[in-house]
């Protein structure tokens, strides 16, 4: 008998449901320990971003490299002010990269416009352009709450499901994590 037949017939289905589960904590377990990112860095977050991923903080210890093409991506880091012309951008980048993909706001300009919200130019926020997964609070965060930041996106990967696997339009409360 087929296993579909099987879980049709109510024999077998919490067999083929642990397996798929271990098959998830498997394959999430190698994605949490090997995710690629996009670097945006727009303002004096940069500098911060930058200093994450030199020796002191050493963001490479978790898993996590730096990559130059949005299509070898896991995730993007989106540091500093984005204003509406590089929103544009930013969304064409976000776009561009493989599901599933995720997104760390980085600074306070980036998570609601900070400093510079009144100014005509500057987006209120990333989440207005592009689904946000975590914030990261600071004018600039310094480069531990950006790890901190990251080894949340982990925790994030690492409890996805397969069924779960699709892009949402928005994050729901639950998803999103706030860095204090």
């Amino acid at each position: 008998m087929a296993s579909s037949n099987l879980v049709d017939a109510g024999i077998g289905g919490d067999v083929l449901l642990s397996h798929t589960s271990q098959l998830d904590d498997l394959i999430n377990l190698a994605r949490t320990n090997s995710l690629h990112y996009l670097l945006f860095g727009l303002a004096c977050c940069g500098i911060e971003l930058m200093q994450t991923g030199g020796p002191r903080a050493d963001l490479d210890r978790f898993g996590a490299v730096f990559r130059a093409s949005p299509r070898q991506s896991d995730f993007m880091i989106v540091a500093g002010t984005l204003t509406y012309k590089m929103a544009e951008r930013c969304k064409l980048l976000y776009d561009q990269m493989a599901e599933p993909k995720y997104v760390i706001s980085m600074g306070s300009c980036a998570n609601c416009g900070g400093l510079f919200q009144a100014s005509y130019s500057v987006c209120k926020g990333v989440d207005k352009v592009i689904p946000v997964d975590v914030y990261v609070p600071g004018c600039p965060p310094r480069p531990e709450a950006l790890t901190e930041g990251f080894l949340r996106l982990q925790e994030l990967v690492k409890r996805e499901r397969w069924k779960d696997k699709t892009r949402r339009a928005a994050p729901s409360p639950s998803n999103v994590v706030r860095v204090a």
